[in-house]
């Protein structure tokens, strides 16, 4: 891969054979044949719109893996930025927020404000429009919600819509725009509460480190500070100097299991104790992915080729800490680890970024 990469420009006019690596946190991606940086939703729309041939909207990077050929289309890198209030009143405060809005300074700005419902959310790289596809969730809460709301360019019928939260098809790190190519989102709108404290603390591990109880509900600042410190313990915030943060965050998915598959899987793990679970819906139960690597021998800074490694600081982070690695090797480490926990415990881990020209 050149050293010299080429400059996207902004507007309508492309510039042509641009490096994809320098746009995500992976630090990997072939070659797209067109990048094009859109700064308003209309720009998204039109660049889109008139896009000759596959489009890769782009904005963080923080949750796709780009394959070594690159993109064979036109990639729209989305740097749209905005927050306005739409509407509020003594409780609520509603904001529409542009997809470019980078994620962690809309937490900031919410806590600053003393908007509650995003405060468990600090530290997570990306942009407000990647919120909604994967259904964003860290540390018990999800943006589903506080969202009301995503507008979005529906490229089948060539027109801007708002499609309300209900009809989003939000679940577990899911949504209805995850896998499909018909929507762009714009900009998302919350409903945040007008509140000093932050929602009841739901994560057990957060109450611990605030020194709470399960339920309680601390100061916004308190409860943004404590997140951004177990984060940043676990390679979970963007540091250019600090190769364990050279990721996509979590790679796999907690896997939420039927009883019966559950139960299979205690038995397989009678030897070593009981997996770590929580209730799903239902009678489903979710399991710790980081369990269930860390059990089948792929403990923390477990090697793979080219430099790739599981971070030394979370089982669930895949890293590129040469920063020189290839896609293909950091698939390689992937299949390793989802080959041999399907071995060991008879679970099948699925990935959390999307793929684009590559798979595990």
């Amino acid at each position: 891969m050149s050293d010299v990469y080429a400059q996207p420009t902004t507007g309508a006019e492309p510039d042509t054979r641009c490096h994809l690596a320098p746009y995500t946190t992976l630090r990997l991606g072939g070659v797209a044949d067109r990048v094009v940086t859109a700064t308003t939703a209309d720009d998204i729309v039109r660049a889109v719109r008139e896009a000759d041939g596959p489009v890769l909207v782009l904005a963080g990077g923080s949750n796709v893996v780009i394959g070594d050929a690159g993109f064979s289309g036109t990639v729209v890198l989305v740097r749209s930025r905005g927050v306005r209030v739409l509407d509020e009143d003594d409780d609520t405060v509603t904001v529409r927020v542009e997809a470019g809005e980078p994620w962690d300074e809309l937490v900031a700005r919410t806590v600053a404000n003393g908007w509650s419902g995003l405060e468990c959310l600090s530290g997570i790289p990306g942009s407000t429009g990647a919120t909604p596809i994967q259904n964003v969730g860290a540390y018990g809460q999800e943006v589903a919600e506080t969202i009301t709301g995503v507008q979005v360019y529906d490229r089948v019928a060539g027109t801007t819509d708002r499609i309300a939260a209900a009809d989003c098809g939000f679940a577990y790190r899911s949504s209805i725009f995850k896998y499909s190519e018909r929507w762009v989102v714009l900009s998302v709108d919350f409903r945040l509460g007008r509140s000093p404290l932050s929602g009841p603390i739901r994560y057990a591990e957060l109450a611990r480190s605030l020194g709470v109880e399960v339920g309680d509900r601390v100061p916004l600042a308190d409860a943004r500070a404590t997140v951004l410190r177990l984060r940043a313990g676990k390679g979970m915030v963007l540091d250019g100097v600090d190769p364990d943060t050279w990721s996509v965050g979590s790679f796999f998915t907690n896997p939420v299991l039927d009883r019966a598959a559950y139960e299979l899987l205690r038995e397989r793990a009678a030897d070593i104790g009981e997996p770590p679970a929580w209730p799903g819906a239902g009678d489903a139960v979710k399991v710790s992915a980081a369990w269930l690597i860390d059990q089948a021998g792929f403990g923390k800074g477990h090697p793979g080729p080219e430099g790739v490694a599981i971070s030394t600081k979370h089982t669930l982070a895949l890293t590129n800490r040469s920063g020189t690695a290839s896609t293909a090797a950091l698939v390689a480490l992937a299949r390793e680890i989802r080959d041999g926990v399907r071995s060991r415990f008879g679970v099948t881990l699925h990935p959390e970024p999307v793929f684009i020209n590559c798979t595990i």
